[in-house]
């Protein structure tokens, strides 16, 4: 951008597909500021404790980082954009992970102090183009879950449930409670048979680091053991709390028969020529045609306990398949992201019990209705308090 629109424009503006734009009232908005010096303008998000997800940036009080909510867009002035190609041209960008870009981004704006913070604008906005907020607003934006056709039917999605025998007794129950209704075509794959849930052992010893081996058996197993007309392999975590009937809309968008490999993109040395990999906790979304390329290839777990979100990333990468994004899915719990974020998502997935009341989440959050049956009750919960 630099090279291409450094001389003869003033502002870099970003958004994301589902941004509305007022352009006249985008253009007055931009014109308040003096372009000639280092803007970095947007709808500021800050974390209300530290969070996993930001590395628990700022930890004795996180909420003083600003950083852009990316559906409201957000502005660079040119001289910014000149400055920050120059340092990465001294500077490349470091081999590390990538798991958060509004937050990573404005961390490398600031450098440490020495370039400028975010500026909130109210005029970017996140409100839906039908509110009656709307009327300051230079950007809006479409606050829907995506359906291009009819959701994909029940049958079409089979459901892996990774466990172990140590987690039979209270993980599993939270499934049972809550989303496992959702899924016709569900199994839970573990370390020990358990006929009570029931549980598949798949012959994998059960691991405290990554579950490479497991997800590829299980990956044999759906291409190997499953109807061929089942299009959609969802693999989840026994502490991932997902609606599987927003992933039914979602899955209208994609074609079962291209290799389709969707979730919550993470990065791993990005900057050095790296891979994007989905990230596990979030749930991972393959077509069947994905399984098929994958195991027709050689890659395979370079160990049994290697992460096997990672791994899976690696070898798309090499089958030159790319990672399809969702910020629907998430690896963490609700109250990791900010609030001002979720306020206009339609969340797929959460992930992680710790600290929380998982099925107050997943009817607060997930659940088709606002409202939901519990145990024969109704029941209400306050999303400002998860």
């Amino acid at each position: 951008f630099s090279v291409t629109y450094g001389r003869n424009s003033s502002w870099i503006f970003f958004c994301e597909e589902d941004t509305r734009i007022q352009v006249v009232k985008l253009l007055e908005t931009l014109r308040r500021f003096d372009e000639s010096k280092e803007w970095f303008l947007g709808k500021a998000l800050y974390d209300e404790e530290s969070t996993i997800i930001h590395h628990y940036a700022f930890a004795e009080n996180p909420t003083v980082f600003k950083f852009p909510d990316f559906a409201a867009g957000w502005a660079l002035s040119i001289p910014l954009v000149n400055k920050l190609a120059e340092n990465l041209k001294s500077e490349p960008l470091k081999s590390d992970f990538t798991i958060d870009l509004k937050h990573e981004i404005a961390l490398y704006i600031w450098q440490k102090g020495e370039g400028p913070h975010l500026t909130p604008v109210p005029e970017f906005c996140t409100d839906d183009v039908n509110s009656y907020k709307v009327d300051h607003c230079a950007t809006t934006f479409s606050n829907f879950l995506p359906l291009c056709g009819e959701p994909v039917k029940k049958e079409d999605v089979f459901v892996a449930v990774k466990t172990c025998r140590k987690f039979h007794g209270d993980r599993i129950p939270v499934v049972k409670q809550t989303w496992e209704r959702e899924a016709a075509l569900i199994e839970y794959y573990s370390d020990y048979a358990d006929i009570s849930i029931p549980t598949i052992d798949l012959g994998i010893p059960n691991t405290d680091r990554g579950h490479c081996g497991k997800t590829f058996a299980i990956l044999e197993r759906f291409l190997n053991h499953s109807s061929p007309r089942t299009s959609w392999l969802v693999i989840v975590d026994d502490d991932t709390l997902i609606s599987i009937f927003r992933l039914r809309k979602l899955l209208s968008c994609y074609d079962p028969n291209e290799p389709v490999f969707l979730g919550e993109r993470y990065g791993y040395g990005l900057g050095t020529g790296g891979y994007s990999y989905i990230t596990g906790g979030g749930g991972m979304v393959f077509s069947r045609k994905a399984v098929q390329k994958l195991l027709a290839s050689k890659c395979r777990c370079y160990s049994m306990d290697a992460p096997d979100d990672m791994v899976l990333g690696m070898c798309f990468s090499g089958l030159g398949i790319p990672i399809t994004h969702s910020p629907l899915f998430h690896q963490a719990r609700p109250m990791d992201y900010p609030k001002g974020y979720l306020s206009h998502q339609i969340p797929v997935s959460f992930h992680k019990h710790w600290n929380i009341d998982p099925v107050k989440v997943y009817f607060t959050w997930l659940a088709s209705n606002a409202e939901e049956s519990l145990n024969g009750k109704k029941v209400e919960y306050n999303r400002e308090d998860l």
